[in-house]
């Protein structure tokens, strides 16, 4: 190997550090802030806000309480960001068993406020 070459590899080896450097200090506060979104206080709200709507819409439009607990249930799944963000993250970790799901809590939560009215009514 010639002095140039070394000295291109070592470059290399230089450049690599510094972006791994600036990633490992960019990521803890981007895991942060990912965080605060999907499972936040004020995302909370907007998240049953929107579900609340969507259930009551169903019911004003017609539909029987069975029938508007299962399309907000779809619904419910199709807005857990969270969950999807995990699905596409872990589909390449076979075997490996996601950690509790906080988003999934929430919708189990919403699910069972849901039933609960539907019983009531």
């Amino acid at each position: 190997m010639s002095g140039d070459e070394r000295k291109e590899k070592r470059t290399d080896a230089e450049e690599v550090k510094e972006v791994l450097d600036a990633i490992s200090d960019r990521i803890p506060a981007l895991l942060n802030n990912l965080t605060d979104v999907l499972y936040g206080k004020a995302s909370a709200e907007k998240y049953g806000l929107a579900v609340s709507n969507f259930y009551t819409t169903l019911k004003k439009s017609g539909m029987s309480d069975e029938q508007a607990f299962r399309l907000t249930e779809q619904y419910m799944s199709s807005l857990n960001l969270g969950k999807i963000i995990t699905q596409a993250v872990g589909s390449g970790r076979e075997g490996h068993h996601a950690e509790h799901d906080v988003g999934e809590e929430i919708g189990d939560e919403i699910r069972r406020k849901l039933k609960e009215k539907q019983d009531e009514g």
